[in-house]
């Protein structure tokens, strides 16, 4: 790779598994200008600009994200194209903008990661870019007379297109006709994510009586793949304090929906995937290789791919389904994000993470069938999955539990004494299925200094336990 690449240049900044992501204080105008250089570069190799040259941005509620904007819309300028400023937007609304308008698109956005850290999500006007369009942009020629060029001269961000966020509204509020939340009770948690006012307007408009709750001014990283003892006890506190059917949230930027039920009890994401693609009788799936193996078992899909964790490979593995000739195609990860690949009876395709989706198709599902979304849920065969995570664990200590995790007999012993390996799975990371059918699954995160532990059992304590236990072991 040419020493003055993208990826060599700024190596503290980097793609993980989906977008761009650093710690803030590495994401200084040179990496943000030289980032939206290679994007422009690789949107114009693949002839993805229209006649005017629009290239979208977007941000979510970061104290970051303004600046780093500027200097993006700025890039955009300085470089002859036109910026199109949307504001504060969920990244599904910004995506849905690209895909209607046929521009590109940027999410200023760290998705959920904490406030010290942001990064840049991509958009063709074709959905969120896929890793080939990824590594393009790392092996981009960077010309240091060409960044001095992008300094830019804006000293304040243009003013909003409010366009985007009420057709992302109204996709919704069109399709789920009639009010079908009516006798609903819903709180919304609603902290510092972009889309929080978003959901209230929504769920109100499909007749549900809403509750804001947790509206926060500083930013709150809310992960819903690990969610914490003490968000399950918040969940159960609003639950009885409030008489609610149901609490839901999103993450930081609104692409990963987070579901309790009445009884403040998390609703697990591919679940949430589950019940959503089988409300919009979706027959062929792909999701990440993290997902419940509940989806195999049962039988309401005629194929299901598994892929790497990351929503480009699920994109990916969709335009192949398609090419194969599969009809009604979806795809969705372990953290609950929702992409509907294939057009459904008055709702358009939108091939990235979307949490409204899932979101409202539990609580209209479960409204129509006269149930609690616990009973629902209980009515899906049993098979349950835990996940959690050692925060600040660098890069080289992962990779070497891994590798050990993989080959070690004897490491495996001690991480899972009494259990006997039958299976190991190295798709993405090491996921090890034992001869009584638990799983336990490491993974080293693409988005920030994590290692991942995903665990599946036959029942919730089990897959709790077994996901702790390994953890522990693992810091002891």
């Amino acid at each position: 790779m040419n020493s003055n690449s993208l990826q060599n240049r700024f190596p503290s900044v980097a793609f993980g598994t989906s977008g761009v992501r650093a710690l803030v204080a590495d994401l200084h105008p040179s990496v943000v200008a030289a980032y939206i250089k290679a994007f422009i570069q690789r949107m114009q190799g693949i002839s993805a600009l229209n006649e005017m040259g629009e290239i979208a941005v977007s941000i979510d509620l970061r104290p970051s994200s303004p600046d780093i904007a500027l200097v993006a819309i700025n890039a955009i300028i300085e470089s002859g194209y036109q910026a199109t400023y949307l504001g504060e937007l969920p990244t599904p609304a910004l995506a849905l903008y690209c895909l209607t308008s046929g521009v590109p698109g940027i999410m200023v956005t760290g998705s959920h990661i904490p406030f010290d850290r942001n990064g840049l999500k991509f958009y063709s006007p074709t959905g969120e870019i896929l890793k080939t369009d990824e590594q393009a942009m790392s092996d981009t020629f960077i010309d240091s007379a060409q960044l001095e060029k992008l300094k830019g001269k804006l000293i304040k961000l243009p003013n909003i297109v409010p366009y985007a966020l009420s057709s992302y509204e109204a996709r919704y509020v069109q399709y789920f006709q009639n009010r079908p939340l009516k006798s609903v009770r819903i709180g919304v948690y609603q902290h510092s994510a972009v889309g929080r006012d978003t959901v209230v307007r929504v769920l109100e408009s499909l007749g549900a009586t809403v509750v804001p709750l947790g509206r926060s001014n500083d930013f709150v990283p809310v992960d819903t793949e690990a969610v914490s003892k003490e968000d399950i006890q918040q969940a159960e506190t609003w639950c009885a304090q409030h008489k609610l059917d149901v609490l839901v949230s999103t993450d930081g930027d609104s692409d990963r929906p987070l579901v309790f039920d009445e009884n403040g009890q998390f609703v697990r994401g591919d679940i949430l995937g589950l019940i959503c693609a089988r409300y919009l009788a979706i027959t062929t799936l792909a999701v990440p290789v993290s997902c419940n193996t509940l989806l195999e078992k049962s039988d309401y899909f005629t194929r299901i791919q598994r892929t790497r964790i990351g929503s480009p490979y699920v994109i990916d593995a969709m335009n192949q389904l398609h090419k194969q000739g599969e009809q009604g195609v979806a795809g969705f990860e372990a953290n609950g994000g929702f992409l509907l690949g294939s057009n459904v009876a008055g709702l358009p395709v939108l091939p990235t993470r979307d949490a409204l989706l899932p979101i409202i198709t539990i609580l209209v599902n479960a409204a129509s069938e006269k149930q609690t979304i616990s009973q629902l849920v209980a009515s899906l065969p049993a098979r349950y999955t835990h996940s959690d995570r050692i925060k600040d664990i660098n890069s080289a200590k992962s990779a070497n539990i891994l590798q050990k995790a993989e080959v070690d007999v004897e490491f495996q012993r001690q991480l899972f004494p009494k259990k006997s390996v039958a299976h190991i799975d190295t798709t993405d990371g090491v996921r090890i299925t034992f001869s009584d059918g638990d799983i336990a699954h490491l993974r080293a995160s693409g988005n920030a200094p994590e290692l991942r532990c995903y665990t599946e059992a036959k029942t919730v304590s089990q897959a709790e336990a077994l996901c702790q236990a390994t953890l522990e072991r693992l810091v002891s």
